[in-house]
């Protein structure tokens, strides 16, 4: 391995450190045979619920889309839950940040008139999602100061 491989090595512990230090919990998909137009127009739906509404709202969207994400936002979860990586409380968990990136695409061809060929993309995504416990509210006092 070289030397490169291992400065990236150690930048992606830095990063999961910090993470694991802010309170947050990630989980990735990639490569999933999605557009990733459609799969945004599902996630902008969740970005910053809770946890149990996000997942109702998956449930019940009619997009192919919200399967995978889906899955994605319950690894994300069970991430955090687990006493050996986080310990979350699973009741305050929320959608911190969830993004969908552009994966590779399958070009296929498809014959037009006078022997010309068109190119027809098959994208896929690589989707993100990324959850934490929301602060606790303090209550003011009842009769506070004026």
């Amino acid at each position: 391995m070289g030397k490169n491989a291992n400065e990236r090595g150690s930048r992606r512990r830095a990063r999961i450190e910090q993470r694991r230090a802010e309170g947050i919990a990630q989980a990735i998909a990639r490569n999933i045979r999605v557009s990733p137009l459609k799969a945004r127009r599902v996630v902008d739906l969740i970005r910053g619920k809770d946890l149990a509404e996000a997942l109702a709202i998956l449930t019940f969207t009619p997009s192919l889309a919200a399967e995978p994400i889906k899955k994605v936002v319950e690894s994300a979860a069970a991430n955090a839950e687990d006493p050996n990586q986080m310990g979350l409380d699973p009741g305050r968990l929320y959608v911190k940040v969830c993004y969908v990136d552009c994966g590779f695409a399958f070009k296929r061809m498809h014959p037009t008139t006078q022997g010309r060929a068109r190119v027809i993309k098959r994208r896929t995504s690589h989707i993100t999602v990324q959850v934490a416990e929301r602060p606790r509210v303090r209550m003011a006092r009842a009769g506070g100061s004026k």
